[in-house]
């Protein structure tokens, strides 16, 4: 091979593709990653809340969940709340693993570098500041092109490039258009006091659905609360439209009145605003040599609380299907025909929690006083997430080299 030649291109380098590329090696190729971004930028958002069916899948790819979740906490049970302030239902955010192992809170930064780590550990190769532009496939291999005419052939190109996908665009020019779900997205971590009433018990993610935004936060081991907020909002976000001032004091206006409001307070640094979105139905997964992972195949609103814990069970489903299947067309084709059920179903879902967030005073009073019966009623018949939290990857046996 040429240094133009590559058996495996994985593009981006975030949580999904570093994911594909442990996968991948652990199967037996020699995967490389193309990142955009140079190697000092930290990964988008806040915090994510990684399911028990996520640590399964990072066990699954050799990966020690107490070293990689090492500076988060366990967040094994949800309480939600009304605009009242009243408990509406409380239930748990999936069973603990046969170790012990529970739900888990961490910061999306430390997530990102804890899984970097572990790639670079197995010897994955990363290169920064490749943007791609347009991805081909010929009889001698798959073309990722590049930003500033740089090009790599490979025999297996990974698109993990996230919900504005090129990777994407180029299996299908007609590819739907990421879907905006009429929420903002923003959070940070408190640095000052916070009433003691405000704090959630340890191991519980509190959720309130505010008059006028839907807030969440957990109380962090070290006494630092992290906090998210979701703004109802009926069109994306511009870059440029709100300085921080401007962003804490809208939050400030939607959150009088609210426990929310001392949280805000209390951050010195408060992070975004960014749009959600999720994907329409993809309808091209796989071409003969290139395939979709993550968010380019299946972005989930974040009110599911799966897209991490997604783009890990994908990376695993990927190397057992490069490991069970010879020919690539085959292995792409199985990779998709296990995953596609399972991540619709899951976006879904997510669409259907987030719509349950923009809902006028007289859809909220309904939702509030309709909710505890029905969760009830639910809950008799078992845990109505169960099919999401108790799903699990099996583990990936490292290919003989």
């Amino acid at each position: 091979m040429t240094n133009n030649e590559r058996d495996a291109i994985v593009i981006g380098g975030g949580i999904a593709g570093t994911a594909a590329a442990i996968a991948l090696r652990i199967a037996g190729r020699t995967p490389v990653i193309y990142e955009a971004h140079g190697p000092g930028d930290a990964e988008r958002g806040v915090f994510v809340t990684l399911a028990v069916n996520g640590v399964n899948a990072m066990r699954a790819l050799g990966a020690d969940p107490a070293v990689v979740l090492a500076r988060g906490f366990a967040t094994p049970r949800l309480a939600l709340h009304g605009a009242s302030g009243r408990l509406l239902a409380e239930m748990p955010l999936g069973g603990p693993l046969p170790d012990g192992t529970v739900t888990t809170t961490i910061r999306r930064a430390d997530l990102y570098a804890a899984l970097r780590s572990e790639a670079e550990r197995q010897g994955v190769e990363i290169v920064y500041g490749h943007r791609l532009t347009s991805a081909r496939s010929g009889p001698h291999g798959v073309t990722a092109e590049f930003e500033g005419d740089r090009a790599v052939t490979g025999e297996l190109l990974v698109g993990a490039d996230g919900l504005n996908s090129r990777t994407r665009t180029s299996l299908d020019p007609s590819t739907p258009a990421p879907h905006f779900l009429g929420l903002l997205d923003t959070g940070g971590f408190t640095d000052g006091p916070v009433d003691a009433a405000l704090l959630p018990p340890p191991g519980v993610m509190r959720m309130a659905f505010g008059r006028r935004a839907f807030f969440g936060w957990a109380a962090a081991p070290d006494g630092r609360v992290w906090w998210f907020a979701n703004p109802p909002r009926r069109r994306p976000v511009e870059r440029g439209e709100f300085t921080a001032d401007t962003w804490r004091a809208h939050l400030l206006e939607l959150a009088e009145g609210e426990p929310a409001a001392g949280l805000i307070r209390a951050t010195a640094e408060i992070l975004g605003p960014w749009s959600t979105r999720d994907l329409p139905r993809v309808p091209v997964w796989h071409g003969d040599r290139t395939v979709l992972v993550g968010d380019a195949a299946h972005a989930v609103a974040p009110s599911s609380g799966q897209g991490v814990s997604m783009a890990l069970e994908d990376a695993v489903v990927l190397g057992h299907s490069l490991r069970e299947h010879r020919e690539l067309p085959a292995a792409l084709s199985a990779y998709e025909t296990t995953r596609r059920p399972r991540v619709e179903k899951v976006v879904a879902h997510g669409r259907r929690t987030s719509s349950t967030k923009v809902l006028g005073p007289v859809g909220a009073a309904l939702r509030d006083a309709m909710m505890p019966l029905g969760m009830r009623t639910m809950h008799r018949r078992g845990d109505p997430q169960a099919w999401i939290f108790e799903h699990r990857v099996p583990m990936l046996a490292r290919a003989p080299r």
